[in-house]
């Protein structure tokens, strides 16, 4: 009797709600079969099959309710997980309004055409990446680079589709397809990232192919030799064996440890930060040593010239033509500073030039007519046997500074210094700091002289500096670095020094919003140049360690315990699936709660302003 109603009518409903449940497992369980291979579907499928011999048909039906349950929980939990990268696909709008032959409509996004205006009216998203062509606004471009304040946008400023326009109305010129935006390139990196695994993945993956045959074998040995040779009860073991079964078919191991990953890479996407793969998540744990690339990364990345010192007669508007002229033809970002210096000044003139030369890192040469110049650092001069002696005491004092000096010589003898400054990033020394508090050394790299580098190191508080590096003593030193404490980050823009990110355990690539080269070239991409996510990066990249490591070991004691209870007998079929299936959930559960992590940064800065609050709307000047 089963709640007063006779027991051959319970059976058959139990019977019925057994054949309902049972179907979808036992397919993949008969198919996965039919491979030889062993999975937790067929232990299941053993277990209730065995419950019903048995004529448990109440127990067997309970397996079947629990383990279903059990299986879309744990489903729900991983598919939260990878959908929260799979919602950055919604933030771009599938429709937007567009500017056509005069007339305003409504197209497709995927129908958008580089070169066409698309209107963005306030509280909208933008649907493209393009140019804004007229009105000003703030745009919120957290999805993007993460950056918690609104972004001020005029006419000629880069915007990004998936971004929200705040509060003024934006006309958008295309820039690129909707399949080649920004954000589309963020969902694939990551996306791809997956198949790049951590140790603890390769781990996890291993133990669930030899998981599974071993725990049927040992559910059979348990079932069937203590009746056979030792004059077991055969109900008593062939119950124990099946219980075996049972606690086995839920395996909270292999799904836990692939949920962080990607649980922790989706929090990573949404704060502007993208990972190439859960091996490099696992690897920014693992770092004792960051190294930064000086221009551009602890600086600001735009040098302007701050003084000009002419001799042997020539006028300062003369030593900036000539300058100009050569650097014109250089792409380094020094020579951008003087080109930028001598058209504001109106002194370039663009001379013809002959037997134009760029060495890297030394800098360029060229004949003008028919004089030689040189344009570069005081080791293109020296090798040039241009004296410098008279003017060392101008230029220390200028190094000193934290400027970098270029030289300028015609026809052996000098005729002017070019000082130029770039100013140190903004949270540069803050961030650098927090590294310090983790544990990781920072050191800088530099092309600059040993004085200029000095200067700088002092400003941001780097623990260790080294100077005058070529692209290729960059690699070296990077090396070296790996050597002395075995994992290395290497943080820089990716153009100039992708070698020595290369060369790197990880390599850091930051501000690639709107640049494909960083995106490339890093191991890890950080779309916005504000050098905290540094510390965000390590911080998330230890959580989430963190979280492997206690599911790993709590899987792993779980199944010891689980195991060791249903071969005494402690454990019944219905029992034993109900602790194993709650283990598993546990586990995945703890893993997504990454999805909302946050750092201690952030924590902090929460409790004293509201995120995203955008300035006045009032201070924004519309235009006509």
């Amino acid at each position: 009797m089963f709640l007063g109603v006779q027991e051959i009518i319970t059976n058959a409903l139990f019977g019925i709600a057994v054949l309902v449940g049972v179907y979808y497992p036992a397919r993949k369980a008969i198919i996965a079969l039919l491979n030889l291979v062993f999975t937790i579907h067929l232990l299941m499928l053993i277990g209730a099959t065995g419950a019903v011999l048995l004529g448990m048909w109440y127990e067997a039906a309970i397996l079947i309710f629990v383990y279903s349950l059990g299986d879309v929980l744990e489903s729900y939990a991983v598919d939260k997980a990878r959908g929260a990268i799979r919602s950055l696909v919604e933030l771009i709008p599938k429709r937007a309004l567009v500017r056509k032959d005069g007339n305003e409509v409504m197209m497709s996004t995927e129908d958008i055409a580089v070169g066409d205006t698309v209107i963005v009216r306030p509280g909208e998203r933008i649907p493209v990446d393009g140019t804004v062509s007229h009105g000003t606004s703030y745009v919120d471009q957290a999805a993007v680079t993460g950056e918690p304040i609104p972004v001020g946008k005029s006419t000629g400023d880069e915007v990004f589709a998936g971004t929200i326009n705040q509060n003024g109305s934006l006309e958008v010129q295309v820039g690129k397809p909707a399949s080649e935006t920004m954000l589309s390139k963020i969902i694939c990196s990551v996306e791809e990232a997956q198949a790049q695994r951590t140790t603890y993945q390769r781990f996890s993956d291993s133990f669930a192919q030899y998981y599974t045959p071993a725990m049927f074998a040992l559910g059979v040995i348990i079932a069937t030799i203590p009746p056979l040779f030792f004059g077991g009860d055969w109900y008593t073991f062939v119950l124990r064996g099946l219980v075996v079964f049972v606690v086995s078919c839920s395996c909270g191991l292999a799904l836990s440890v692939p949920t962080a990953v990607v649980a922790a890479m989706a929090n990573a996407a949404r704060n502007g930060t993208v990972f190439k793969g859960g091996a490099y998540l696992e690897a920014v744990d693992k770092v004792k040593v960051m190294a930064f690339d000086k221009t551009g990364t602890l600086t600001i990345g735009r040098p302007e010239v701050s003084d000009v010192l002419t001799y042997d007669g020539v006028t300062e508007r003369e030593l900036l033509d000539i300058a100009s002229s050569l650097e014109s033809r250089s792409g380094h970002p020094l020579a951008d500073a003087i080109v930028r210096r001598a058209k504001e000044s109106q002194a370039f003139t663009g001379h013809p030039l002959e037997d134009f030369q760029e060495i890297a890192g030394l800098g360029v040469s060229a004949v003008v007519n028919r004089k030689e110049y040189h344009v570069g650092n005081q080791r293109l001069q020296s090798s040039n046997g241009v004296s410098m002696a008279e003017f060392q005491e101008a230029i220390e004092g200028l190094e000193s500074s934290g400027k970098t000096v270029v030289l300028v010589s015609s026809e052996g003898r000098l005729i002017g210094l070019i000082a130029i400054a770039d100013g140190v990033r903004p949270g540069a020394k803050e961030a650098l700091g927090r590294l310090r508090q983790a544990g990781v050394r920072t050191v800088m790299l530099t092309g600059d002289n040993e004085r200029s580098a000095r200067a700088i190191a002092a400003q941001v508080g780097a623990d260790e500096y080294h100077s005058q590096l070529l692209p290729i003593d960059k690699v070296e030193m990077v090396k070296k670095l790996k050597e002395r404490y075995e994992a290395i980050a290497m943080v820089g823009d990716g153009i100039n020094d992708a070698p020595a990110m290369a060369a790197s355990d990880v390599g850091i690539a930051m501000g690639a919003a709107g640049t494909d080269v960083a995106i490339e070239a890093g191991d890890v991409v950080l779309m916005s140049d504000d050098l905290s996510k540094l510390g965000y990066l390590r911080e998330l990249s230890s959580t989430a360690v963190t979280v492997i490591r206690q599911n790993i070991w709590f899987s792993l004691i779980n199944i010891v315990f689980m195991v060791g209870a249903a071969l005494l007998g402690y454990l019944g079929l219905v029992s034993g699936l109900l602790l194993n299936e709650a283990s598993a959930v546990l586990v995945i559960l703890n893993a997504i709660r990454l999805l909302k992590w946050r750092s201690k940064v952030e924590r902090r800065t929460s409790a004293t302003s509201v995120k995203g609050t955008p300035p006045r709307p009032s201070s924004v000047v519309q235009e006509p």
